[in-house]
């Protein structure tokens, strides 16, 4: 494992494999170590008995992700392969679900919101579309909001647009407790993805981009790399007893993580890396031996469950309705997140205590989990998601900003968006970085990279 590279990648999830790509289309010799034995990172899915389960959560829109559509169609990922979700998002309150979040319908159906709280989202709403240019999902610490958190911002209106909406949607699809999460990101990312009726989900899991790029990549899983050293021109891995040289390094592996492996960052890097701090995951898979729901007058593919209904979970994915592929036929499978302030007490308990817990908060919406309840995985992600913290955000730009080094960074916490499309973007910004540093060999007649990154 001595072979000098131009390019060592550490980590194999989705804006570590993006990075890969672009950089070996430009001619580059490139390879990708992973600690675990399968690619995808936070966006893994696994196969058992019939099921498919995502470790993670993603669907797409087909606004507000343009890189990440670019890519799947660079690599033949057609529509047919990501199909629409067609079920509704639904909230929790007094007693039933309510649905319409994240569609325009809401307004009328008023998925759980009083008329006095619909009327003060319409006025957020109408307020920030007159300014859309300036809640760019690239430049999240641009907008008009500032570095206020999302409990700051709300709390300029009725208080169920924090506890019935903004709550329930940051802490199930982010993770995030809304009085550490900056409101900029997370506003900028809804006005960019549209309504929740146009989402689509991966045919074949939500690992499907990873796997297909990984397919043509050189990718070592289940190497630890220990520490990353950066030289004048170039940077040294060191993997067990060996040490790895290249040309340039990119850490694409949780802020937290990318700080304890660069053994000589630079003082000026070291601020926004610390203040990029992660959010611990924890979910339930839950494999039914037949498909029960929570009961809605329209069917759901999640319900969401806010805090002031609920302190164990933060929402319950019905996975069978987002595509009936994900449980073989006559089957289901539903995953159960966990509520943000129960996961630090829950992260090291034993699977059975896990379980319990989770499913016993579930049984309250899901009428039949109890019997139907097959098998039960659960997925534990110490660094879940990017926290997007108003000091993170201040120190964005400046980050950002930095000359090209022989080591550098991607994932979706430097772009303080959790999702699949901020890692893409995030990988192929680091590529471009790289390229400015080591040039490429690639056919100047094929596409460039930069005029790629200008299409995003």
């Amino acid at each position: 494992m001595s072979t000098d590279l131009d390019v060592a990648v550490v980590g194999a999830g989705v804006s570590g494999l993006t990075a890969a790509h672009e950089l070996q289309r430009a001619g580059l010799g490139v390879r990708v170590f992973e600690a675990q034995p399968e690619v995808g990172g936070r966006m893994h899915s696994f196969r058992h008995e019939g099921f498919v389960v995502d470790e993670g959560a993603e669907q797409l829109s087909p606004r507000g992700y343009r890189a990440t559509w670019q890519l799947l169609a660079r690599l033949g990922v057609s529509l047919d392969d990501i199909p629409k979700i067609g079920s509704a998002v639904g909230m929790w309150r007094g007693g039933r679900a309510h649905h319409g979040v994240a569609d325009r319908a809401g307004m009328i159906t008023g998925m759980g919101l009083s008329l006095r709280a619909r009327l003060d989202l319409a006025r957020v709403l109408g307020g920030a579309s007159r300014r859309k240019a300036e809640y760019d999902c690239d430049f999240p610490e641009s907008t008009p909001l500032g570095a206020a958190t999302v409990r700051e911002f709300t709390g300029r209106y009725h208080h169920e647009l924090h506890d019935y909406l903004f709550q329930p949607v940051a802490g199930c699809f982010f993770g995030w407790d809304t009085a550490r999460s900056a409101a900029a990101p997370m506003l900028s990312l809804l006005l960019a993805v549209g309504q929740a009726g146009s989402w689509r989900t991966y045919l074949d899991g939500m690992d499907t981009l990873a796997r297909r790029l990984a397919d043509g990549l050189d990718v070592a899983t289940g190497v630890r790399v220990d520490q990353v050293a950066a030289e004048r021109d170039s940077a040294r891995l060191l993997i067990g007893g060996d040490t790895v040289t290249a040309r340039s390094v990119l850490l694409c592996v949780p802020a937290p993580i990318a700080a304890k492996l660069h053994a000589n960052a630079p003082d000026h890097e070291r601020p926004f890396l610390s203040a990029c701090t992660f959010t611990p995951t924890l979910k339930v898979s839950c494999l039914l031996d037949r498909p029960v729901a929570p009961e809605s007058r329209r069917p759901l593919y999640v319900l969401l469950t806010p805090e002031a209904e609920e302190s164990v979970l933060s929402g319950i994915i019905i996975d069978h309705a987002k595509h009936p592929g994900r449980a073989p036929a006559g089957k289901g499978l539903l995953t159960l997140m966990a509520n943000a302030r129960t996961v630090p007490d829950l992260l090291e308990a034993p699977e059975p205590e896990v379980i319990a817990r989770l499913t016993a908060a579930a049984a309250r919406y899901v009428p039949g989990l109890e019997s139907a309840n097959a098998a039960n995985f659960v997925h534990r992600f110490r660094y879940g998601l990017p926290e997007a913290t108003p000091e993170a955000l201040r120190l964005r730009s400046a980050f950002m900003a930095r000359a090209c080094a022989p080591v550098d960074y991607a994932g979706d916490w430097l772009t303080l968006r959790p999702s699949s499309e901020g890692a893409v973007r995030a990988g192929a910004l680091a590529a471009s970085r790289t390229l400015s540093r080591l040039g490429g060999k690639k056919d100047r007649r094929q596409p460039s990279l930069n005029s790629a990154l200008e299409a995003v």
